[in-house]
């Protein structure tokens, strides 16, 4: 059986981590796969880009800021939430690639920002091949937007998109979602959500009406996301021996999305406390901001990590990683995060409550809620069995999206369409 995956880039996003850890799981377990990219990030011969030319670099470029430059045009010449949604209208013809055409299943994941135009897709379609989306995000189940929120026009029909400043009853979502039912309509694909929050979502929609959906968690190696010494790992990364470390990362630290500022008002509240003065931050991600000046608490500053090694020993490193993510699936960082059986506290949005079990191996504190949020942080802080926490949090890591699990999960379903 050969696999081609179909990912806008290696290794930046969460979907990029997730897709290349199934290609190696696959791998593996002796399937041929490999994956196709816009944009390459390693050397792993595994790992293919489209953009094999001078020329496929100018018209990936091209792409990517004609696809912007349509959604600045329709919103008012606003770069507000220019990158919230995709309309796909443009991207490369990855059917006529020597890759998809020997495999037997395409598998498609985050294929967004010129990688996958809307007309590519319906070309892979009418390859007469299975092809699997794992959904990352509510894309391909709306018209335009990754995370529709409160908005379900989706479940019905697209308009009125509350992301733009014009919005209107045959805006670019109705025009889009139009565009998407005629070619979901056309041939069957096998839809995979990450978490059963995005599964419930997905089969409300008025797009996947008819369609396979199927819940199928990431994988994560958990004989390398694995438990060691804190000691170690906080000499290892310069970090206080003496002091409860509190972990908060992401790609960019001022992304509204990743909900700082509510973190910053946990901080206030925990700076309260009496044993405030035995609590430090470990915060790690790109910032051109004063943000980290905010907090009353101080803050062990440590950029973006990109090396595997420090950011497994980060993890070992601290006693609870925090997410106030307003908008998720199924995080990675809190997998990986459990799998080193460190504690993690979020708000009870998207597929986190599915991955924190309440006070059994974290804390789900109350959506938008700083001061619950406070109060998840100091309960795991304070946990008189916090070994209990850790272990409880490494178990649900092996037993819920090891590599073995989860990867068996998919070959059944590529079987069982194939």
């Amino acid at each position: 059986m050969k696999v081609i995956l179909l990912n806008t880039s290696e290794r930046t996003g969460g979907a990029a981590v997730a897709a290349n850890r199934l290609m190696k799981a696959l791998i593996n377990n002796g399937i041929k796969a490999k994956t196709l990219v816009l944009n390459k990030q390693t050397d792993d011969k595994n790992v293919i880009s489209i953009q094999s030319s001078f020329l496929k670099r100018k018209f990936a470029l091209l792409n990517f800021f004609w696809e912007r430059w349509i959604i600045f045009i329709h919103n008012r010449f606003s770069r507000k939430n220019l990158f919230r949604v995709s309309i796909a209208n443009t991207g490369f013809d990855l059917s006529k690639h020597p890759l998809v055409k020997e495999a037997d299943i395409i598998h498609l994941h985050w294929v967004n920002q010129g990688f996958l135009s809307l007309s590519g897709l319906e070309k892979l379609l009418k390859m007469g091949k299975p092809v699997f989306w794992t959904m990352h995000d509510m894309w391909a189940c709306t018209g335009i937007c990754h995370h529709a929120r409160e908005c379900n026009n989706y479940q019905t029909h697209c308009h009125d998109c509350f992301y733009f400043n014009n919005p209107g009853r045959r805006d670019l979502s109705f025009q889009c979602f139009n565009e998407k039912k005629i070619i979901y309509q056309s041939r069957k694909i096998i839809f995979i959500t990450c978490s059963q929050w995005l599964k419930t979502n997905a089969e409300k929609s008025a797009l996947l009406s008819g369609q396979k959906i199927f819940s199928i968690p990431n994988p994560i190696d958990t004989s390398l996301f694995k438990p060691m010494n804190k000691g170690f790992c906080r000499k290892k990364l310069n970090l206080p021996n003496d002091k409860k470390l509190i972990l908060f990362g992401t790609v960019k630290i001022s992304d509204e999305r990743k909900g700082i500022h509510y973190l910053i008002k946990a901080v206030e509240f925990l700076s309260q406390q009496p044993e405030a003065s035995n609590i430090e931050l470990v915060i790690f991600g790109k910032t051109n901001s004063n943000l980290l000046d905010i907090f009353t608490l101080k803050v062990n500053y440590l950029n973006y990590l990109s090396n595997e090694e420090d950011i497994i020993a980060l993890y070992n490193a601290v006693d609870v990683y925090v997410t106030p993510s307003l908008e998720e699936n199924l995080p990675n960082t809190i997998m990986e995060s459990m799998s080193c059986g460190t504690p993690c506290v979020g708000f009870n949005i998207g597929g986190i409550p599915e991955m924190i079990d309440h006070q059994q191996n974290g804390y789900v504190a109350e959506y938008m809620n700083a001061q619950d949020m406070a109060n998840g942080i100091h309960w795991v802080l304070n946990k008189t069995d916090y070994s209990e926490l850790s272990n409880n949090a490494r178990k649900k890591a092996e037993n819920g999206y090891s590599e073995e699990i989860v990867v068996k999960q998919y070959i059944d379903t590529y079987k069982r369409f194939n």
